[in-house]
């Protein structure tokens, strides 16, 4: 296992510091050139967007969201930045948006059932069948990170490598329930749903940042819906791994991972708990000193010889790498 500090903390938003920009710009920032797709799975129809031509020889970059974002929110400022145009240029990406959270989404009828955390890594196959992926490198953040993290447990020969920012492979114990159920109950959904996606220092600091995602999330993903995966990522069971040798028969991701963390992100004992999960031959642990929640929003890094790249650009650099090699 190897393990990597970046200490710079730069936004990687256009021409600003701390400003994210308008609502408007944000969503449509990187839009063109994307199609849309609902794809119907055996628990639901899915809403994807992609960009490129899929090529039998090179995995597809699948990405998968927090609870209380979607794509758009997650990872437009990330796939909109220059260094990353330099790699996804030569892959197909593509997003997924988990059930009902896409911007403009219907709100689900009373009575149903939202899937589980486990249904929603089983709809996954039904993306790469339609759009004929043979394998992918799976960028997942928060909830997003434990559904591709399962997928890859599931269907291990679907995955070729993971980029994982803020996993929590646990699920709830008793008092963490109950916490939850409490803030629920005392805070507003947008609040409860900034807590699991911001430090408590970056709350109190009450960013540009952290008022524009509470403005978005409020405005751009149906309240019901959000809810409706909220309590259901907060229902997750834990994700069944261990380290090989540990136990007998310990099952583990078999793919290259990269867990990616903020040294002042709510996760970081999580990341840091998963990380002893896995196999270290096959594992990268990168944590970003100075840096909150959203790490693929708001960090670069410097490295030579050029003028910088996104961090997360780096780490697909590593993976797309690590295939090559493989193949």
């Amino acid at each position: 296992m190897s393990e990597l500090r970046f200490p710079e903390e730069k936004p990687l938003l256009r021409g600003q510091d701390t400003e994210m920009e308008s609502v408007d710009t944000f969503l449509s920032a990187a839009d063109t050139d994307w199609k849309e797709h609902d794809i119907e799975t055996p628990y639901g129809m899915l809403h994807v967007v992609i960009r490129g031509t899929p090529k039998s020889n090179r995995p597809a970059i699948l990405t998968y969201h927090d609870v209380g974002l979607n794509h758009k929110l997650c990872f437009s400022t990330l796939f909109g930045y220059e260094d990353m145009q330099e790699i996804t240029k030569h892959f197909v990406v593509c997003h997924v948006d988990a059930p009902g959270q896409q911007v403009g989404a219907s709100q689900f009828p009373q009575g149903y059932q939202y899937p589980t955390m486990e249904n929603l890594a089983d709809m996954l196959p039904s993306v790469l069948q339609h759009f004929g992926f043979q394998t992918i490198i799976g960028i997942g953040v928060g909830a997003g990170s434990y559904v591709l993290a399962k997928f890859a447990l599931i269907f291990p020969e679907m995955v070729e490598g993971l980029v994982l920012v803020n996993i929590d492979p646990n699920g709830k114990g008793w008092i963490d329930w109950a916490a939850s159920k409490l803030s629920g109950l005392t805070s507003s959904l947008p609040d409860t749903v900034l807590s699991h996606l911001f430090s408590q220092e970056e709350l109190m600091n009450n960013t540009e940042l952290v008022q524009n995602y509470r403005q978005q999330i409020s405005s751009c993903v149906n309240q019901s819906n959000l809810q409706l995966f909220w309590s259901m990522y907060n229902s997750r069971r834990d994700l069944e791994m261990n380290r090989p040798g540990t136990v007998p028969n310990a099952k583990t991701l078999r793919a290259p991972v990269m867990l990616v963390v903020g040294d002042n992100s709510p996760a970081e004992d999580s990341v840091v708990d998963c990380n002893s999960k896995l196999d270290p031959t096959t594992t990268t642990f990168l944590k970003m000193a100075d840096s909150g929640g959203l790490p693929q929003v708001t960090q670069v890094c410097i490295i030579s010889p050029g003028p910088g790249a996104s961090i997360m650009s780096l780490l697909l650099v590593c993976h797309l790498i690590l295939y090559q090699l493989r193949t």
